[in-house]
């Protein structure tokens, strides 16, 4: 059968990876939290004759959370098999997989729903809570928020002939444009020329497409890949976490350096305290931005780094660390602001000090004439 002869109702097997992604908090004591709850050390997948400097540093943990209840359109109620992976920069990414044996236009309409991920988000919050609680002494300033999360979702295919790569691209582009965008209604040829644009493959038989929302895997062999778009979904997450903090930050900032600038009796004792917590986000943003960036080595590995890059331009994360970037310096600016304040108030209040001993001094010796 060639690829040319798919239509809307040619059944594909294959697994829709759902990948959820949350932070637990500043920190995680991997060796802590191994101990209270045993786990294997989730080492990278690495194809034929890639180098060892492929791997994550530190290596994270995984968990096994068994079967999760899961209610989805076209499949029904199903019990998928989930995992989750925890970083010591406090992310955690929770993993659903789910079998399916679906025509075109089901995938189509599953792809449409899954846009609105309210549903797949509680299911693996509900998942993960378990664990959460049992590994909370091993993280710091533990922080589990409501309205945080990042999800992406993987329709992988095996590879074959009703699926060659050159003809799916060429004859069924707006297919996977539905796919990749999540959409189940019509669109451009703007859209689907652009959903499409971005694509790499390993082998001739093989083909790996990507957007904002989903992606596309036509491949046999592909954990390593898998295992790298999960942890970009995590690092845009962690992107979007220090992004958020520097913004809630800042506006404290702000409203502190406006209400001692008003103040009729402004005291350098009074700058101490928002001295202090900018100085240690300067610290913490920075670490966490660092460690998000360089947890994941991709050295000699060509394919996987192409597909990270590919996952990142889709992201844009670039822009994230930007404005990341943008934000830590914005901070340093306002440091100095704030100390430059407390200087000045010191140096007001040393002033005043010495005002008043010269009045003083000159008060007693106007008694002691007398």
């Amino acid at each position: 059968m060639g690829a040319e002869t798919l239509t809307a109702e040619t059944v594909l097997s294959g697994t829709l990876h759902v990948y959820v992604a949350f932070d637990w908090g500043e920190e995680v004591d991997l060796d802590h939290a191994r101990r209270i709850v045993p786990a294997e050390v989730q080492g990278l997948v690495r194809r034929p004759r890639t180098p060892p400097a492929f791997a994550y540093r530190p290596a994270p943990l995984r968990y096994r959370l068994g079967a999760v209840p899961l209610s989805l359109p076209e499949l029904g109620v199903l019990a998928a098999d989930a995992d989750a992976i925890l970083f010591d920069f406090g992310g955690i990414s929770t993993a659903l997989h789910v079998p399916f044996h679906l025509t075109l236009l089901q995938l189509t309409r599953l792809a449409g729903w899954l846009a609105e991920p309210a549903e797949v988000v509680q299911a693996a919050r509900i998942a993960l809570a378990p664990l959460h609680e049992r590994v909370r002494p091993a993280i710091a300033k533990p922080q589990w928020r409501e309205d945080l999360s990042e999800e992406f979702y993987v329709f992988e295919l095996p590879p074959g002939e009703a699926l060659e790569p050159r003809n799916l691209l060429e004859q069924h582009a707006r297919w996977l444009a539905s796919l990749l965008l999540l959409e189940a209604g019509p669109l451009s040829e703007e859209e689907i020329a652009d959903a499409v644009r971005l694509h790499i493959s390993y082998t001739p038989q093989d083909l790996f497409l990507s957007d904002w929302g989903a992606a596309v895997l036509l491949d046999s062999n592909c954990d390593e890949t898998l295992q790298v778009i999960k942890f970009c979904n995590l690092q845009l997450l962690e992107f979007r976490y220090i992004d958020n903090r520097l913004d809630d930050i800042l506006a404290v900032a702000y409203r502190q350096i406006e209400r001692l600038a008003h103040s009729w009796l402004p005291s350098w004792r009074a700058f101490t305290r928002p001295l202090r917590e900018l100085g240690e986000l300067k610290v913490d943003a920075n670490e966490v931005f660092e460690r998000t960036g360089n947890v994941l080595k991709l050295v000699g590995d060509q394919y996987l780094a192409r597909a990270y890059r590919q996952l990142a331009e889709r992201f844009h994360l670039q822009e994230w660390e930007q404005s990341i970037e943008r934000k830590l310096d914005t901070i340093e600016g306002v440091y100095k602001v704030l100390a430059d304040q407390a200087a000045t108030a010191r140096a007001e209040l040393l002033e005043l000090i010495v005002v008043i001993l010269i009045l003083f001094e000159v008060i007693m010796t106007m008694i002691g004439h007398r």
